[in-house]
């Protein structure tokens, strides 16, 4: 076990930090009404957690963007040239609006939001190395390739952190744990065939991406699936995943679409279905020793910001 390990788990009580700015909110003129991913999610989930006095100087914690040598662990140069451009955003982000944001506000109003969220998952990864949890209130952008985005993902998050992490000699492993209904197609590309990660991922089968990726273990579901189910199949594979990877670090990509009513998938899970996901995956972590990041990724329904607030809060409460 690596030193920080035995560090971070010393104490029991250590405060939950949370990442998080109000700038990882997209300013699009009011054309972000056009798609269906809520940009005022996270700030949502931030005001919610500061009403019920989740939230004090301690656990809250501001990011930086990631710098360009950062994002060139992962991106090729090619690729990040290309986001100066609106009509390519637009098309990576699949958000056609997006072509009529002028130039010179795209990178400041469309891009910077996402490596500042970015960055904020690379801090919540140090801190978790340090407290045994963290939580980024946004990434999760798991369908961003190293020379092209999709899926209203630009920016490969987890990967690039993973990458820091490894260049910094601060772990050598790292597991990703992929429960967004649509398969992150995007860190598998973005890790193929890299021995120091594991990339496991749940997913609905027959939705987009289509065709899929081949992750290292790939769970396909069934449309409709329900809590039970879901719950029993996830608490299948978690112990043997985490002792068989012995990663020094777990990203788990914490989307919740999988929610009953979500207009991009089939799931029939409840609030509390996805609220137990997540206290499944972090009792997990907990249990075998190893750092939890969270990173919110997708949903689409209206409960979907509520749903990651409520599971968000459960960890921080249960880790007091």
């Amino acid at each position: 076990m690596c030193s920080h390990q035995v560090e971070s788990q010393q104490s029991e009580v250590a405060k939950v930090p949370v990442v998080y700015s109000p700038d990882y909110k997209l300013s699009l003129f009011g054309l972000e009404k056009l798609h269906p991913f809520d940009i005022g999610k996270y700030d949502k989930i931030y005001e919610a957690l500061e009403n019920d006095g989740m939230l004090d100087a301690k656990r809250i914690h501001k990011p930086e963007k990631l710098d360009g040598a950062q994002l060139g662990l992962v991106h090729t140069e090619a690729y990040l040239d290309s986001l100066r451009d609106p009509r390519m955003v637009a098309r990576y982000m699949e958000a056609p609006a997006i072509k009529m944001v002028p130039r010179m506000l795209l990178e400041s109003k469309v891009v910077d939001p996402f490596i500042l969220c970015s960055g904020g998952t690379l801090l919540a990864a140090r801190l978790a190395l340090k407290e045994g949890v963290a939580v980024n209130l946004g990434g999760g952008y798991h369908h961003a390739k190293p020379n092209s985005g999709e899926g209203f993902c630009i920016i490969a998050d987890v990967p690039i952190a993973i990458r820091q992490l490894q260049l910094e000699g601060k772990i050598k492993k790292a597991l990703i744990i992929d429960t967004d209904i649509h398969q992150g197609n995007g860190t598998i590309r973005c890790l193929w065939q890299d021995e120091s990660t594991f990339c496991f991922s749940m997913h609905e089968a027959g939705i987009y991406p289509l065709p899929k990726e081949k992750g290292d273990l790939d769970v396909e579901l069934r449309a409709g699936i329900k809590d039970q189910e879901y719950l029993e199949i996830l608490q299948s594979h978690l112990a043997k995943l985490i002792q068989s990877s012995k990663p020094d670090i777990v990203f788990h990509v914490a989307g919740c679409d999988a929610l009953l009513g979500d207009p991009l998938a089939n799931g029939a899970m409840s609030v509390k279905g996805v609220r137990s996901r997540d206290q499944m995956i972090v009792e997990a972590c907990r249990k075998h020793q190893v750092p939890y990041v969270m990173t919110l990724s997708g949903g689409y329904s209206k409960d979907a910001w509520r749903a990651q607030y409520l599971s968000v809060k459960a960890i921080m409460q249960k880790w007091m």
